[in-house]
């Protein structure tokens, strides 16, 4: 039987690292596995491989679309997809279309953008979810608990109505409620 299984959290609180650590524990079993991740996430210029910042990283296969993801996980046991708030909302159709083949779908992502609002694929993800995982970060201000993700433009906090999305991370940190601006 197939499951869903997510990992979200802010920006820094280890989502890559724990998919990774997933991963790695069932490369140790005759499961066969593919890892995917956006083809626009292209930081530490590691094209074909899942990175997290500290430095662990496992081989990944860049995608464009989700049906890329369905036409080429229908032959693995195990799908790892990172970043999946970057994928559009056919992204659902797809992990459900995995899932009910009998596949283990895990999956790491923000689960709110930088205004506190949530992507909304990635709360459909949650939701129709086997086991989900929130993650946390250390707030870079005050040092307590970070579930939110802090944008910045020059340093500032950036304004509601600038770009949802930016790939990279020299322009955020994670905050704490108290600490958050937008």
């Amino acid at each position: 039987m197939g499951t869903i299984e997510v990992i979200v959290g802010c920006m820094f609180s280890g989502k890559s690292e724990e998919l990774i650590r997933r991963l790695k524990r069932l490369s140790y079993t005759k499961k066969s596995l593919i890892v995917f991740k956006p083809a626009i996430d292209k930081r530490w210029n590691r094209r074909n491989e899942l990175v997290s910042r500290s430095g662990t990283a496992y081989a990944a296969y860049p995608v464009l679309t989700p049906m890329e993801m369905r036409e080429k996980g229908e032959a693995y046991d195990v799908i790892g997809i990172d970043e999946a708030h970057f994928f559009v909302q056919s992204f659902i159709t797809v992990i459900e279309d995995l899932r009910d083949a009998g596949k283990q779908v895990i999956i790491a992502g923000l689960d709110m953008d930088f205004r506190r609002e949530p992507f909304e694929h990635m709360a459909r993800v949650l939701a129709i979810a086997d086991s989900a995982l929130k993650l946390d970060a250390v707030c870079t201000q005050c040092g307590e608990r970070a579930t939110l993700t802090q944008r910045l433009i020059d340093g500032k906090p950036a304004p509601y109505n600038t770009q949802r999305i930016q790939v990279g991370d020299d322009e955020y940190q994670a905050r704490c409620r108290k600490c958050h601006r937008v």
